[in-house]
């Protein structure tokens, strides 16, 4: 294996490994730490590391780091979402600074961008579109609400070391002048170093800069200059076959509240059959996994059944208040969690997923089994094809990622693919 890496969550490990195979690289997504040989030239473990404990964080990065080591990765790649979504105890910082202690490596890369979905860094500030990140809607982020744009400052709350910046500037005169931008800081003890990037091309200049650097860290386009640099070494092979997708029908679950995924909710409602589930209900007992896969399984074969929990934020506030963000969070990860391996027993192996915490609890409940990257539906958004004898296709999405349409899109995404018993 060439490239390593650790994202923390499910939806960004997707999107990092459509990135890569996006490149030519031929990738893996794995859930949770492997534990048995990893083949592949580049593989992605998702883990769930967003919002737990910190401690906990850097444990579970640090198995999957010696995981990686173990499969021979020459380099390492640290994801985490393009809007930077941490608290200012963590954990993108002790994670990061874990790392570099692991490595023994002098600095490392900081960048989320991600132009194509509209993320930009500049000056070291973080922007959604033409916003700056914390008046994006982020600052109502239930879990990680972000705060502050200035990622050196947000990062310093986090980390051990001294946050440095390689302005726009600098990252516009080309990887030289970047890898030399790299050196200076860490001659001035900056061991995390914040990169502008305002288009693709600064990020494929950053990528050519980070040829043998020991640990990178950002969101998915980071890693489109990456493997570049392993393919002018002569060590990237032949790009892998698309996966063929299963059949079944396809079912859509949204646990996310973002902006973006309440407007896919909406857009859904009014076009396809959709169930919108109220968590005091589940807490209470009074809304099941059984009622709720009944109501999916009675919709007509050609529909595309949607079960959403989104909601706006003031209503998200309100019952985080009344019962608590720990509490509110596991139930809602429970039961979706529960229904989609009860609508897989039922024959629906065709599974469209929105939020990182909601695809995280999914596909960890369907056994965790390593993914063949398919077809791109949206930016940053693949089809994902389980491997083993019975497959699954899942879509898994950030919840500020994709169209209006997305569901609907997905659906007709797989449905193009090349069938599993063609």
């Amino acid at each position: 294996m060439l490239l390593g890496c650790i994202a923390d969550d499910f939806t960004g490990a997707s999107d990092l490994a459509n990135t890569l195979a996006k490149a030519g690289m031929a990738t893996t997504q794995y859930v949770g730490v492997p534990e048995g040989a990893l083949e592949a030239e580049a593989g992605v473990i998702s883990l769930k590391t967003r919002s737990i404990p910190a401690a906990e964080a850097v444990r579970q990065s640090l198995a999957a780091l010696q995981a990686l080591q173990r499969a021979g990765c020459k380099q390492i790649l640290f994801k985490y979402c393009s809007t930077f979504d941490s608290t200012k105890e963590g954990n993108i910082g002790p994670v990061a600074d874990a790392l570099l202690k692991a490595l023994d490596a002098p600095t490392a890369i900081v960048c989320p961008a991600f132009p194509t979905n509209a993320r930009t860094v500049y000056k070291g500030h973080l922007f959604v579109g033409d916003k700056p990140l914390n008046e994006s809607g982020m600052e109502n982020h239930p879990l990680t609400p972000m705060t502050d744009a200035n990622l050196v400052r947000w990062l310093g709350y986090q980390s051990s070391h001294k946050v440095g910046l390689i302005a726009a500037e600098t990252v516009a005169k080309g990887p030289a002048a970047i890898r030399a931008a790299f050196d200076a800081a860490a001659a001035r003890g900056e061991r995390l170093v914040v990169c502008d990037a305002i288009f693709d091309h600064d990020l494929m200049a950053l990528g050519a800069a980070a040829n043998g650097m020991h640990l990178i860290t950002g969101g998915s386009g980071i890693a489109m200059g990456l493997p570049e640099n392993f393919r002018k070494a002569g060590a990237i092979g032949a790009a892998a076959t698309a996966p063929a997708a299963p059949g079944g029908g396809s079912v859509a679950i949204a646990g996310s509240c973002s902006i973006a995924t309440r407007k896919q909710v909406a857009y859904h409602a009014a076009r396809e059959p959709h169930l919108a589930i109220d968590p005091e209900q589940v807490l209470a007992g009074k809304r099941t996994v059984e009622d709720t896969a009944r109501w999916v399984l009675d919709q007509k074969d050609n529909a595309l059944p949607l079960v959403s929990s989104s909601a706006d934020p003031e209503i998200v506030r309100a019952l985080q208040a009344k019962h608590g963000t720990g509490k509110i969070a596991e139930a809602i990860e429970g039961f979706f969690a529960a229904l989609a391996a009860a609508l897989v027993k039922a024959g629906r192996h065709r599974l469209l997923i929105a939020g990182g915490e909601t695809s995280s609890a999914v596909v960890s409940a369907l056994g965790g089994a390593p993914m063949r990257i398919g077809p791109e539906i949206d930016p940053g958004v693949p089809v994902l094809v389980t491997q083993g004898a019975a497959p699954l296709a899942l879509v898994l999405k950030s919840g500020n990622f994709g169209a209006e349409d997305f569901f609907l899109k997905a659906r007709a995404t797989i449905d193009r693919m090349e069938p599993a018993h063609a």
